[in-house]
């Protein structure tokens, strides 16, 4: 969908800018008016990571501004694969100030606006309020309904993208002119069914991919130029090396936005049974630590999957993916005699496995909290995290 330009032209070039962006100036779609419209233009970025890393260095380049960063996270060497904007020497500081650092050397033209804080329904539409255009890169679903929502609210438009593995997403929403993320995905899926990033990996490159297609989609936003990716989402396989586009209309019968809701509670971390299962049957890092020196007689199962147990896993643990469980699968494979002990990287998906063994009739089995990163940081801090 074409659209008229997003944001008024700056009232000048300096002569310094007009060197900088030269190879813009030249290209007859933007020129001297879309590159004053990019100076002009204020876009928030809702997160430093993989998406947020390649769109802000671009966003930066193309001459954007006013760039705002909302993260609270700090780099983690792991972030590091695909997290371009951030480097070794910026392990263990927050993610907004290292994107700052990168942005300020890239172009020191660029005002970057940092808000290290969760973005949350108490401050989402004061934040948002400041910006013409939002990118959202993040990879949980209760950010990208308060993205959305918040959105909608404010007449904004915003830039999605999605990644996992070798498969990447993008489009773009405005409710004025087009669908929003509800129409396209009205409700979430059920907790633990999709697994994050950190849960089921992403290709590193594969961030530069969709995080530059996002970017691209900014700038058309900002100058007024081209075909949007309203109405459309763009599908990506990197394995096969193909795109593809999907129309997205707005769904007739979808319920209006009125407020901002507790996204969490929506979203749902873990279902109420898995809620209700660990209820009282949760154990810490350290207690299954007391178990194994104590010689316990039980049954410790890693429900996570192959590939993350091969990076790291707690001596003495079972390899039993969560999908055996919920599948009912696993429970053949458990002895009937012993106490069953599940673990996984963080404790969700292991408190969904729960819920489907006590259901099965195992009332004595638990699940660690915290599951790996527990380990690591209160037992084992010589194993990786991931």
């Amino acid at each position: 969908m074409s659209l008229p330009p997003l944001v008024e032209p700056a009232d000048e070039l300096t002569v310094d800018e007009v060197r900088r962006y030269s190879r813009h100036l030249i290209i007859p779609d933007v020129g001297m008016d879309g590159q004053k419209r990019l100076k002009n233009a204020k876009v928030l970025v809702v997160g430093a990571g993989g998406l947020g890393s390649p769109a802000l260095l671009y966003l930066a380049a193309a001459g954007v501004g006013t760039l705002g960063i909302i993260d609270f996270d700090v780099v983690d060497e792991s972030n590091l694969q695909r997290q371009v904007i951030h480097g070794q020497s910026d392990v263990g500081k927050p993610k907004a100030e290292s994107a700052r650092e990168s942005i300020e050397e890239i172009n020191p033209y660029v005002s970057v606006v940092l808000h290290k804080e969760r973005l949350e329904s108490d401050n989402a539409l004061e934040i948002f309020a400041g910006y013409d255009l939002i990118l959202d890169g993040t990879d949980n679903f209760a950010t990208r309904y308060l993205v959305n929502d918040a959105a909608v609210l404010l007449n904004k438009p915003y830039v999605w993208g999605s990644i996992y593995r070798f498969d990447g997403q993008v489009s773009v929403f405005w409710n004025e002119h087009g669908p929003n993320y509800r129409d396209l995905y009205p409700e979430p899926p059920p907790p633990g069914m999709v697994p994050s990033c950190a849960e089921g990996g992403v290709l590193g490159v594969l961030c530069a991919a969709i995080g530059s297609i996002m970017v691209n989609e900014a700038i058309k936003l900002i100058t007024g130029i081209g075909e949007t990716l309203v109405g459309r989402l763009m599908i990506y396989d990197a394995l096969e090396m193909t795109w593809k586009t999907v129309k997205v209309r707005k769904d007739p019968e979808g319920e209006p936005i009125t407020e901002l809701i507790d996204y969490e509670t929506f979203c749902g971390t873990v279902s109420e049974e898995a809620q209700e299962a660990a209820s009282g049957s949760t154990i810490t890092a350290r207690e299954l630590k007391a178990k194994i020196d104590a010689g316990d007689d039980f049954y410790l199962v890693d429900v996570r999957e192959k590939n993350e147990y091969e990076i790291v896993n707690i001596p003495g643990a079972v390899l039993i993916p969560k999908g055996e469980f919920l599948s009912g699968e696993a429970f053949a494979k458990l002895p009937q005699d012993k106490q069953i002990v599940l673990h996984c990287k963080s404790g969700a998906r292991s408190a969904e496995a729960l819920a489907a063994l006590k259901g099965a009739g195992f009332a004595d089995a638990v699940h660690v909290g915290g599951g790996v990163l527990a380990w690591v940081s209160n037992v084992d801090p010589s194993l990786p995290t991931y």
